[in-house]
């Protein structure tokens, strides 16, 4: 009876194992790159857990959730906590400097407003620091409102409430902000189909921004195209993709992201014009994963974190993932994963540079994560920002560096074989490149040495054409002359 109590127990124990997760050591599923064939080689991780801001840096100031984090340059970090509607403010040390709920004026008392009320956030769900003005952006998403605080004192400046002359269907719901250097505000509203909201300066509303196309479903545009007109009114409209969140880069540039499955692209880069104008110079287009064992497996990014070198880190939210790329659409690196290690994610929402460094929020846990480059990670970062400065030497050098730490790295091949390119050693740069897999590079430094193949022998091209050439004439003169 004994015996069958113990087996019934272990029975139940195996039953119940496979619904719970255990989360013991890192797989390496997360260290991998694609390939030119789409294949998914083991790779080193850029970047590896440094920190972790969670509630011993907080004090009394509790923490609910993390929304949102940005960073100014002069490292402060600003964390959006929705569920306690308040906006922390730390210095570049992890120590909390400021936690904003109650809006204060300039001789720090609170803000009553017509009502009688406080004047207080209201569930925020995005934040952005203006460098330029020193002011202090939140988009206020409960109140319906963005609210603009002095960025050293933290105290009131102005709200940004609907604009009068604001049309179309959008709801002012702001949830994710940026602002230009000439205080021109774009603002992300979830939902929204009409594009990206840009603001004035003075709050007045200018236009929707950026083109977000859905994708075409082939059977439903054919009935449409032989449709009568009462049966195109009956039919499901199709509306443009919403993006979810938004930044911006050195340039003024606007980058914007959307998870929505009807859209074309993911990612997206914005001329004046509202055009995507996103490199996508690398073996995929950039979706993040390229393989995935179902629709709901593959990658939806969250958030964009922009370098001033034009190293872009997509936040996925699907595997807790981030992918880093460079101004041409290389993929750099893949790292990070979901799970209850120490530097995992549960349910991650944005992400941003901390100069070199990476910091990423999980909503459930409450906490930021900060990473730091590794070794490999260093080279390769190094490496992309002197190519990106046009450091065409340097860059092949770090290039080089990491092949040495990283034999699977196609993209340092490429970049080797793109430094010799650029230095005329154009056999270097063929061998390189073809092992890079970098068709585009390997076709103009095959132009270069043929070119050069040519002009050192040309002569010994020309003699036997010459040779062939007066053989013809001689052999004609002696036929005619034969039959004269």
């Amino acid at each position: 009876m004994k015996k069958k109590r113990v087996l019934l127990f272990v029975l139940v124990l195996c039953m119940l194992l496979p619904s719970t997760p255990v989360f013991a050591e890192h797989t390496q599923e997360s260290n991998y790159i694609y390939d030119y064939w789409g294949d998914t080689p083991k790779s080193l991780p850029a970047f590896e857990w440094m920190d972790t801001i969670d509630q011993d840096q907080m004090g009394q100031i509790k923490m609910g959730s993390i929304d949102d984090v940005f960073v100014s340059k002069d490292q402060r970090i600003f964390l959006v906590d929705t569920l306690e509607s308040r906006v922390n403010v730390l210095d570049a040390n992890l120590q909390l400097l400021q936690s904003i709920k109650l809006i204060r004026d300039e001789n720090n008392k609170i803000i009553v407003d017509a009502a009688n009320k406080q004047l207080m956030l209201d569930k925020p769900e995005g934040v952005f620091y203006h460098d330029y003005s020193n002011e202090l952006y939140i988009a206020d998403t409960g109140a319906q409102r963005i609210v603009v605080l002095d960025g050293l004192t933290y105290q009131f400046k102005r709200i940004i409430e609907k604009p009068e002359n604001m049309v179309g269907a959008t709801l002012f719901k702001p949830s994710k902000i940026v602002v230009d250097k000439d205080g021109k505000i774009s603002v992300v509203v979830q939902g929204s189909y009409e594009g990206i909201i840009e603001i004035h300066n003075n709050g007045m509303f200018s236009r929707y921004f950026g083109l977000n196309k859905p994708r075409v479903n082939v059977i439903d545009h054919f009935w449409k195209t032989i449709a009568t007109s009462e049966q195109k009114e009956k039919m499901e409209k199709v509306f443009a993709p919403a993006f979810n969140n938004v930044t911006i880069d050195s340039e003024g540039m606007i980058y914007a992201t959307t998870f929505d499955s009807s859209a074309q692209d993911k990612v997206f880069r914005f001329n004046s014009k509202g055009e995507n104008v996103l490199m996508e110079n690398g073996y995929f287009s950039v979706v993040g994963d390229v393989n995935y064992m179902s629709m709901d497996d593959r990658s939806q990014f969250v958030d964009i974190a922009v370098s001033d070198y034009g190293v872009y880190a997509l936040l996925d939210k699907t595997k807790g993932r981030v992918f880093l790329y460079n101004f041409q659409g290389d993929l750099l690196n893949i790292f990070g994963s979901i799970g209850y290690k120490k530097g995992d994610v549960r349910e991650p929402t944005s992400i941003t540079w901390f100069g070199d460094n990476l910091i990423i929020t999980d909503k459930q846990f409450a906490i930021a994560h900060v990473y730091q480059p590794t070794e490999f990670g260093e080279a390769a970062l190094y490496a992309e920002k002197q190519y990106y400065y046009g450091q065409w030497e340097e860059a092949g050098e770090s290039y080089g560096k990491t092949i040495e730490l990283n034999a699977n790295y196609d993209i340092a091949y490429t970049g080797v074989g793109r430094n010799y390119l650029m230095q005329d050693e154009y056999e270097k740069a063929m061998y390189y490149s073809e092992l890079g897999n970098a068709r585009h590079y390997f076709s103009k430094a095959f132009a270069g040495y043929r070119n050069i193949f040519i002009q050192n022998n040309f002569i010994w091209l020309v003699i036997p054409f010459l040779l062939f050439v007066g053989y013809l004439v001689y052999s004609e003169y002696r036929y005619n002359r034969k039959n004269g």
